[in-house]
């Protein structure tokens, strides 16, 4: 068999092989240990002979590991006798515990940052190496951010998922990670959530929330639009200034299919809000003819579902488009000027109020405070293009 194929196998399995080990009461870092050990005699194994029931071998070998693992430590012999037996041969249980597992590494416990790195590492089968090189850290940090965040959920007993809410935080924290080095974030959060879609809807549990097709449709709408972010120049390229046609159409046909069965549940919620912003967008075939009074209701909509300065500084932005920059800056003012993306959108109602002195003081304290060298350049140009276009503006 070939080796990909045989990686790609292995790499979809091993979450699901830790799911029922971890669902049968096993700690979460001893099973971990036990599936790591139980894909290195894959490796030696399936590429000559691939057997007829993958999963249930995986599953046998770790049960195999894990049992070694007890019996070798005094500690852990009340849960080697209450929870683990070997599985018998022969067919493995279907039950995907791709929600259980993902509560689990999604425990409020856990930092953001640790639960996105202990999903990538025990749902999205990334080695610890290609998470560190994502988040730009080195392997030997990722390794103890990992280790920390299995030791805080040690002991915790996960026989019934947790909250869908929870995980769908942490699976849009990583959504916006975006791509970094040879990892793209972005993907594996669409891959886990539409997992997670897939799941709950197979099985009709009570957890099978609209908004998770409302997070992955957002996910998909935003994702759709990522050759045209950045130019050939690796500059930040405003929504308005996109060049559409290299928008990805397969990918926000599929995002408004989901988005509008989510809406067909009936039970709104800010995932499935912000996916319609993001369709509305994404359905214009310009800038100039971008639907603003309805974004401007969703956005009336999401501040009563999950009212947060970041809602109220991009309603803002829909305010001004539709009834003008200086009823935008009048709502803008009512927000929190210490907000990271304030003195932008500021800038930007300036300027269509035609105020370039203020909107060149606001592009540059922008760009002073922004967090990513792609944004400080962007915001940067804009402060330079204006004083260009307005020599008489202050600073200029």
């Amino acid at each position: 068999m070939h080796e990909d194929r045989v990686n790609e196998l292995m790499r979809t399995l091993a979450p699901q092989v830790l799911g029922v080990l971890v669902r049968r009461g096993a700690d979460f870092a001893t099973a971990e240990d036990a599936v790591q050990e139980a894909l290195i005699e894959a490796v030696r194994h399936w590429p000559d002979s691939l057997p007829d029931e993958p999963k249930a071998w995986l599953l046998r070998v770790a049960g195999r590991k894990l049992i070694d693992a007890q019996r070798a430590e005094a500690a852990r012999r009340r849960r080697e006798e209450r929870v683990h037996d070997e599985p018998a041969p022969g067919p493995t249980e279907q039950s995907d515990d791709t929600l259980l597992l993902l509560s689990r590494c999604c425990h409020p416990a856990l930092s953001p940052a640790s639960a996105i790195a202990l999903t990538l590492r025990a749902v999205g089968g990334l080695t610890t190496a290609q998470i560190a090189r994502a988040f730009l850290v080195p392997e030997a940090t990722m390794a103890q951010r990992i280790s920390r965040a299995k030791r805080t959920i040690t002991g915790e007993r996960f026989d019934t998922p947790g909250d869908v809410r929870a995980v769908l935080h942490v699976l849009y924290l990583m959504f916006n990670e975006g791509f970094t080095g040879e990892i793209s974030l972005a993907d594996e959060a669409i891959r886990l959530t539409r997992q997670l879609a897939t799941t709950v809807s197979r099985d009709a549990v009570d957890s099978a929330d609209p908004e998770i097709s409302g997070l992955l449709a957002l996910m998909l709408l935003h994702h759709a639009r990522r050759a045209a972010r950045y130019n050939t120049s690796g500059e930040l390229v405003p929504l308005d200034q996109q060049d559409r046609s290299s928008w990805d159409t397969a990918m926000i046909t599929e995002g408004v299919t989901v988005l509008q069965g989510a809406l067909a549940g009936d039970r709104l919620g800010p995932y499935q809000a912000q996916a319609a912003i993001a369709a509305l967008h994404d359905d214009a075939p310009t800038a100039e003819e971008t639907d603003w009074p309805q974004i401007l209701e969703w956005y009336d909509e999401l501040t009563r579902l999950a009212d947060s300065p970041v809602v109220a500084l991009n309603r803002a932005v829909a305010v001004g488009q539709v009834d003008g920059p200086r009823a935008g800056l009048a709502v803008l003012a009512d927000g929190d000027p210490k907000l990271a993306r304030w003195d932008a959108v500021a800038a930007h109602l300036y300027e269509r109020a035609d105020d370039a002195a203020q909107a060149i003081r606001h592009y540059t304290i922008a760009a002073d405070r922004a967090t990513s060298l792609f944004e400080r350049t962007h915001l940067m140009k804009q402060a330079a293009r204006l004083r260009v276009s307005s020599p008489d503006a202050p600073g200029s």
